[in-house]
């Protein structure tokens, strides 16, 4: 039985309940382990522990995760001699050594939809803000119009009318991008991808934002990228630090969230885009442009992309975090020299894009829907971000950064790590401050979504687990 008083958490004890029975053949090779939900209900815990605890055995080289089929014990590798491995990097045999939240752990707790307590961690906004009428209207208007573009594939490029549309919607922001010039994409992360894959080559030198977003981190290490961790200001990137980078390493890319940047919620200054582009220029590297949060943000906010008119920037967004997560549509605009190769790359990796969303969504922008739409959550957000920095500083924590956009950088006095391992146990997945950082480092920090963090029975079992350790 596991026990919240125990010494270990109940991601240890769970990791080490599984560990055991496999190091004792009762699990043997090829066997199924229960799927998360079906565990999280026969141990009483959430499921965000049993994510946590797969993780640890996936590390552990004990079990393997079968797409779409759940985790199965290793056929490999004998049970007993992982076992004795993780015993001598750990020093002790009392069970798996404690794992930090990582990336794709935090990502996969953003699939587990069966919580009902709110999570401070996640990256999206509650379900029930994206609830809407027109989205479902657009889908059956273009359904019961022609079907000949569901027979066939679409444009490599993405369709027509909401390349149009997109380009008209971002004149709105003054980037300047001809329908020719725009890529549509399986989500905004998709887009972040292609670029990467069509400029850079393995052993390449990326700058990217520090503290940054943790998936751009694990993506472009996965691809084999050399990462170069440029301090964020408030006003912008250390532009120092990247002169020297400049000169010893010559990188060829510099990924940037310009906008309500992730996690601190900073947005660049006029000057600061003017010296960054400057040294693009001088050093010739593109600037990858991640605008996911521009739904958010104001028209006004300065953006590279706009400085530059997409000559050396290439500019990234979508609409699953304002829309509906499950859409995945989003689009890339480049200078129009880039775009062939970019649409080589999309045509290798997905051939084309769903033409049935990419139709209702050009609907929903040209109607209106989406400006009306963004406009009544961020005024939802205003609200939540001021009921929620009052309840953070109400629990004796501070903020790094002037509260903007969907996250907060929060300070809370203690190793965020060792506390997200214990708010697991509780049924909160935290976003811990190391986690936003090439190079994992103990921090006090932790991000917060505002969204999702202005319930108060979150923040007196944040305190209680916090002056507790």
């Amino acid at each position: 039985m596991l026990m919240k008083a125990a010494a270990q958490s109940l991601t240890e004890q769970l990791a080490s309940h599984f560990a055991e029975r496999i190091r004792s053949r009762l699990l043997a090779g090829g066997a199924r382990l229960p799927s998360v939900r079906q565990c999280a209900q026969q141990h009483q815990v959430s499921a965000s522990t049993v994510v946590a605890a797969y993780d640890r055995l996936l590390a552990l080289g004990l079990v393997e995760a079968r797409k779409n089929r759940g985790f199965y014990v290793r056929e490999t590798a004998p049970a007993q001699d992982v076992l004795a491995r993780a015993a001598t990097h750990s020093g002790a045999n009392d069970g798996p050594p404690r794992r930090p939240i990582d990336a794709t752990a935090l990502m996969r707790g953003m699939f587990q939809g069966d919580s009902d307590k709110p999570q401070p961690g996640m990256g999206v906004l509650p379900p029930d803000w994206l609830e809407n009428s027109f989205m479902p209207a657009a889908v059956r208007r273009v359904a019961a119009g022609t079907a000949d573009f569901s027979r066939r594939y679409g444009d490599p490029a993405g369709d027509p009318g909401l390349r149009q549309s997109l380009s008209k919607k971002l004149a709105g922001l003054h980037v300047h991008a001809g329908p020719e010039q725009i890529i549509t994409t399986v989500g905004a992360t998709h887009a972040l991808d292609i670029a990467s894959r069509t400029l850079l080559r393995t052993g390449d030198y990326v700058m990217v934002e520090e503290p940054g977003w943790a998936v751009e981190f694990a993506r472009l290490e996965a691809m084999g990228m050399r990462i170069l961790p440029v301090p964020r200001h408030a006003d912008g990137p250390d532009l120092e630090v990247m002169a020297r980078y400049c000169e010893a390493h010559s990188p060829k890319l510099f990924v940037s969230v310009s906008v309500l940047h992730n996690p601190t919620g900073f947005s660049l200054t006029p000057g600061s885009a003017h010296r960054v582009l400057t040294l693009a220029n001088a050093h010739n590297f593109y600037i990858l442009e991640d605008d996911t949060y521009s739904h958010l943000a104001p028209e006004h906010a300065t953006r590279l992309c706009v400085l530059d008119g997409l000559q050396r920037t290439l500019y990234a967004s979508g609409f699953s975090k304002i829309l509906a997560p499950g859409w995945r549509v989003g689009f890339l605009a480049a200078p129009l020299a880039l775009v062939e190769r970019l649409t080589d790359t999309k045509l290798l990796a997905t051939l084309t894009t769903p033409a049935l969303l990419e139709k209702a969504l050009a609907w929903c922008i040209d109607q209106g829907q989406l400006r009306r739409h963004s406009e009544r959550v961020r005024e939802r957000l205003d609200q939540a971000r001021a009921r929620s920095t009052k309840l953070a500083l109400a629990a004796g924590c501070s903020f790094a950064s002037e509260p903007a956009g969907l996250f907060g950088w929060v300070d809370t006095g203690v190793d965020t790590d060792a506390l997200a391992q214990r708010m697991l146990d509780e049924g909160y997945m935290l976003a811990p401050g190391a986690l936003f950082h090439a190079n994992r480092q103990p921090s006090s920090l932790m991000r917060i979504n505002f969204a999702n963090a202005q319930d108060a029975a979150f923040w007196k079992v944040f305190m209680r687990v916090r002056d507790g350790a």
